[in-house]
């Protein structure tokens, strides 16, 4: 997701700094920036001379301090797990300005929790971007209770001028498009695990039936089978609806390492 963020924002003309704790992820970003950029020239989307400016505005930097000091707009992008981000956001806090404003990407969990790990929760918004960021036109702005007017206001914009949609929900658990998109990934699985019919089949009965883009399946895998699996837990612990209960065979293809897209199988096979 993060190479992803980096991207659009590029495009879109403004200066990105990205940091990752691991120096080959930085590497492997920028090579998927240069190949998505490379692909929307090669579509006509792009000129050349854009995507080679777009590129070079993105930088990337060795740690967090390098990646934030003198940053308007931050967007973390690490795993989804509560006690990873209050960590990242508690470092970053110490480091940008009183008026840096702070974004999460989550995609289930509660934003105000995270903005409780600031000095300064009311400049904390959730921005839930979409998977591949290049491509989908959504992003989800969530306040939470904190969260100032001005705040929303501003990630509303900038979600605008890098060619996204934005919508602003409240900060609740799954917001609006996770617990939605859940629901229909979990009764996909339950259907391929019932013998229902097949993962592909499934599939096109969303894409030709209802006109998803996708189906829910393959969504997952794209997804991550495991980020599907802790947001399904996530959500089951904070709701306590039955319908968010992780099934067996997601259980079963996390174990195995069977991971989707990033593994080569998920409930597909990827090609390397």
């Amino acid at each position: 997701m993060g190479h992803g963020i980096a991207q659009v924002a590029a495009t879109a003309g403004f200066r990105v700094r990205l940091t990752d704790m691991r120096a080959e992820a930085l590497e492997q970003a920028r090579a998927r920036i240069v190949d998505n950029l490379t692909g929307a020239v090669q579509r006509g989307k792009l000129s050349q001379e854009a995507a080679a400016a777009a590129l070079q505005r993105v930088a990337m930097a060795p740690d967090v301090r390098n990646a934030v000091e003198g940053a308007s707009l931050v967007v973390e992008a690490v795993v989804e797990d509560l006690g990873v981000k209050r960590a990242m956001f508690a470092e970053i806090d110490r480091v940008v300005a009183p008026d840096t404003i702070l974004t999460t990407n989550t995609s289930s969990l509660s934003v105000g929790a995270i903005a409780e790990a600031t000095r300064v929760p009311e400049r904390v918004v959730g921005m839930h971007f979409f998977n591949p960021v290049h491509i989908m036109k959504l992003v989800e702005i969530v306040a939470h209770p904190a969260s100032s007017p001005r705040c929303v206001a501003f990630v509303r914009d900038f979600a605008e001028q890098v060619g996204k949609v934005p919508i602003v929900v409240r900060d609740t658990p799954g917001f609006a498009s996770s617990r939605l998109g859940v629901i229909l990934g979990l009764e996909a699985m339950r259907m391929l695990e019932q013998g229902v019919a097949s993962a592909q089949d499934i599939d096109t009965a969303m894409e030709l039936g209802y006109g998803h883009p996708m189906g829910p399946l393959r969504v997952s895998d794209l997804v991550g089978l495991d980020v599907r699996l802790n947001i399904a837990e996530y959500l089951w612990r904070e709701l306590q609806a039955s319908h968010f209960e992780p099934p067996a065979i997601l259980r079963d293809k996390v174990a195995h390492g069977e991971l989707g897209k990033k593994a080569g199988r998920g409930f597909y096979d990827w090609p390397s």
